[in-house]
């Protein structure tokens, strides 16, 4: 299971804020922090409308990926901390100047957006880095998928595939937890789950349904300014989650042979049971259904699985009120 924490803008801008959240999430368990590497001029124009108009202090959505812009030096910043607590950085790109500057910065593999799935000149800049690729599907239909797998597999890429919904946030009749398995089987490759639901359970189940990748966002208060805040989770959140991720991808590991019972063979002599009878009965007596009761524990009287076999029979002895029922007091 390898999970990744999106900053993503959760920073808005401020270098200090975005080393805060690098020491916050090193301390959660998750595998790398990502951030989205936006450079205004060569992603952007002024004619491009906001997703979510949630600033009064951008006047436009290029004013807004320039202020969340860092340069070269900041991010080479960046990565120096997420080595120094033993995370892995990673970014998305939305330029091919973005991947320049990561290349610069020095990445192990590229995260693509939901809005780059097809952006073939975007992917073939990625694709010759030769580093691996994770695709968020939110945005794309089977068909798109199909045809930006099949550009890929042209340049020998190493693929991952994240089942995402692109709704911020999430609910649950949007999931889409069911695709995953269908993403596995159409591309016979690693998939995951990329959450905007703000909720931990969400993770959790598509772990549960075989995803081996997760990406969720992270922001420390889901009442903080920025657009994916609302579909984020808190810090507390993402280490009561990824605790649950890890027990649960660890007991996929492990399959039980329930064909196999021997462990349990002390357990199973406490708590199985012994036939009795549940009343004072007389010699000869001829056993029913009424007569019997079973009683802890297994093995000081005939089991009781095989109450059948008892019934009709008649007792040798007389037998007291919850005494235990042997084949010795039958015949």
């Amino acid at each position: 299971m390898f999970l990744i924490a999106e900053i993503g803008q959760a920073h808005e801008g401020s270098l200090g804020i975005a080393h805060s959240y690098i020491d916050a999430l090193s301390k959660t368990g998750v595998d790398a922090i990502k951030f989205q590497v936006h450079i205004a001029e060569a992603e952007s124009s002024l004619h491009e409308p906001f997703r979510i108009k949630f600033s009064s202090q951008d006047k436009t959505r290029f004013n807004y990926w320039k202020r969340m812009e860092f340069s070269p030096e900041q991010w080479q910043e960046l990565k120096a901390h997420c080595d120094e607590v033993g995370i892995e950085f990673m970014a998305s790109p939305f330029s091919n100047a973005a991947v320049d500057l990561l290349e610069q910065v020095g990445v192990q593999r590229y995260k693509i957006g939901s809005g780059e799935v097809n952006n073939f000149l975007l992917l073939q800049k990625i694709a010759k880095t030769g580093k691996p690729m994770i695709l968020s599907s939110g945005m794309s239909s089977l068909a798109e998928l199909d045809n930006t797998v099949a550009f890929l597999q042209d340049f020998n890429a190493d693929i991952s595939i994240l089942q995402c919904t692109t709704s911020y946030p999430t609910h649950p009749e949007n999931y889409g937890l069911s695709v995953i398995q269908e993403l596995k089987e159409r591309y016979r490759v690693k998939v995951g789950y990329s959450d905007h639901s703000a909720k931990i359970e969400t993770c959790i189940a598509a772990t549960a349904l075989g995803a081996e990748i997760l990406e969720f966002h992270a922001v420390f208060n889901r009442k903080m300014f920025g657009p994916d805040a609302t579909s984020s989770l808190e810090i507390a959140e993402i280490k009561q989650l990824v605790s649950a991720v890890k027990n649960i991808s660890l007991a996929q590991q492990h399959p039980v042979d329930k064909s196999n019972n021997v462990a349990f063979g002390a357990l199973k002599s406490i708590f199985e049971k012994s036939l009795a009878v549940n009343k004072d009965l007389f010699a000869g007596h001829i056993l029913t259904f009424e007569d019997l009761e079973s009683k802890k524990p297994k093995g000081y009287g005939i089991e009781a699985s095989k109450f059948k076999e008892v019934i009709g029979k008649k007792v040798k002895r007389e037998l007291r009120q919850w005494d235990f029922l042997t084949e010795e007091d039958l015949f």
